[in-house]
């Protein structure tokens, strides 16, 4: 195992010889390979996360290259699968380490064969149906979730240990019928500084460090505000503390 590569990281105390080689031996599925998407798997892969899946049914097309740092014109001409093209990149800039693309939907009767034997499931999606999914089946199987959606110069982030921490109903309440919002605004600083974000708690769980962020963070990058929100489990919980999936599980009592 050659760690010269990894030398800088290495010597970052919170990571260490110790901490790389859990890395390495590390497996995490990414969820949407977007604006936060590329900067996540551009991180942790040249972070040395031994198995990265990537999850996504979408083409690279013209606008985002405003945003998708790993994606070109001739990307974009092509109409290429975003999650085939992102491996295919990163397979260049790290050949040690196992990538997958999944080039398909994420519906109730696949995510949790999308998600099995993954360390870590983090969230690049853009609909809110898909993260209360991910939340359903990450709770459902005890597996820790990084949430991070963004809109404009605004982001947010939460990291969800299953038993230990609150839960993506505990923050929104129970999945509504969220009204579909179209093409949003967006500057690109916003997925990366969240995507930054979401990658340092990824992190710090896959190297053990306890030490994990248990607010909702919220900043809006042209004010320049930046907030932490309290959250506490709820005690009725339908997810996290009953139980109920009721995205997973329709129909069932």
């Amino acid at each position: 195992m050659n760690l010269e590569r990894y030398s800088r990281q290495i010597l970052f105390s919170g990571i260490g010889e110790k901490g790389q080689k859990r890395l390495l031996e590390s497996s995490i599925t990414l969820i949407g390979c977007g604006g936060l998407g590329c900067v996540i798997a551009n991180n942790l892969a040249r972070g040395g996360v031994g198995r990265i899946k990537i999850v996504d049914n979408d083409i690279v097309e013209l606008p985002d290259l405003q945003r998708q740092i790993l994606f070109n014109e001739e990307d974009a001409k092509n109409k290429s699968p975003k999650a085939q093209v992102a491996v295919e990149k990163l397979r260049r800039i790290n050949s040690s380490i196992q990538l997958e693309a999944k080039v398909c939907e994420v519906e109730p009767k696949n995510i949790e064969n999308l998600i099995e034997e993954s360390h870590l499931v983090l969230d690049a999606t853009d609909n809110m149906k898909t993260r209360f999914l991910i939340n359903e089946a990450c709770v459902k199987n005890k597996i820790p979730w990084i949430y991070g959606g963004v809109f404009g110069s605004i982001g947010m982030s939460m990291t969800v240990v299953p038993e230990e921490t609150p839960c993506l109903t505990c923050v929104f309440g129970e999945f509504p019928s969220f009204p579909e919002l179209g093409t949003i605004p967006l500057i690109n600083a916003a997925p990366i500084i969240i995507a930054s974000w979401q990658t340092t708690e990824a992190l710090k769980i896959l190297v053990g460090d306890e030490n994990l962020n248990p607010d909702l963070i919220y900043l809006d990058l042209w004010p320049g505000s930046f907030r932490r929100i309290k959250i506490k489990r709820r005690k009725d919980c339908p997810i996290c503390i009953k139980r109920k999936f009721g995205l997973l599980e329709p129909g069932k009592k």
